[in-house]
């Protein structure tokens, strides 16, 4: 059962060709302007270069910004009836949370996969380890942002989950140091947001865990912060929306 609906919703997000070629240009588009054009992007960094630090904060957005619409997608099926026939089949809660992460995991390989066959191109430096381990912190991470566009996508009616969550996610890409680099009461806030630490991680086997301020001042993050960020984040979104589509599920 739960394959079976795994297939279909993957079928479903295939023939949304609009919404993939702006999931996957975007992020492509992102890197090109603030890494490859850049001169600084040769800058050298712990196991890799400034350009690569790039790649990874816009293969980031890029995938964020995917799962977690396909979860605030949800508001629209919810709309639509399609919870109510889902609700008349033996899914659990849990599974259809479970789906909706899978089914996030499988799209956010596309911008990521476009964005780092670009700056493989260009003047992206990093050892195989650091590539190796960023790309796929990159594509286990996304997890979490699906779970964020679905409890956005049960609290928030209809298309204008799709709002909130592109409009949050625009606050969060630059409280997570995605596009401009963050310093003092900023930075302190900054590492309790999510992106901040599936960013931070992300970054680790390219930076070590330095971070670039806006003060000029490199900060050392140690492995544990992101982590922890990480982690909490996961449990509390993961109970979240278990709780509002079991709520949702049972209203209808």
């Amino acid at each position: 059962m739960t394959l079976t609906i795994l297939k279909l919703e993957i079928r479903r997000v295939v023939r949304d060709r609009v919404r993939l070629f702006f999931t996957a240009i975007m992020p492509a588009f992102f890197y090109v302007i603030f890494g490859a054009a850049q001169s600084y992007g040769s800058i050298k960094v712990a196991h890799g270069n400034v350009a690569m630090m790039i790649m990874v904060a816009m293969a980031a957005y890029g995938a964020v910004a995917a799962t977690a619409s396909l979860g605030a997608a949800t508001a629209i099926e919810r709309a639509t009836g399609w919870g109510r026939q889902l609700g008349l089949t033996p899914l659990g809660d849990g599974q259809y949370v479970a789906i909706k992460s899978a089914l996030a995991v499988v799209v956010a390989i596309i911008p990521i996969t476009i964005v780092s066959i670009i700056g493989a191109s260009t003047d992206v430096e990093a050892t195989p380890k650091a590539w190796v381990l960023s790309i796929s912190i990159l594509i286990g991470g996304s997890v979490l942002f699906a779970l964020y566009g679905l409890v956005l996508g049960q609290l928030v009616r209809g298309e204008a989950a799709l709002g909130a969550v592109s409009g949050s996610l625009v606050v969060l890409s630059f409280l997570g140091n995605l596009f401009f680099p963050l310093s003092g009461g900023w930075l302190t806030f900054a590492r309790f947001t999510p992106l901040y630490g599936y960013a931070t991680l992300a970054r680790y086997p390219v930076s070590d865990g330095w971070v670039v301020s806006s003060d000029g001042d490199p900060v050392h993050e140690a492995l544990w912060m992101p982590l922890t960020n990480v982690a909490v984040w996961l449990v509390i979104l993961a109970v979240a929306a278990t709780l509002l589509v079991r709520r949702s599920r049972a209203r209808q």
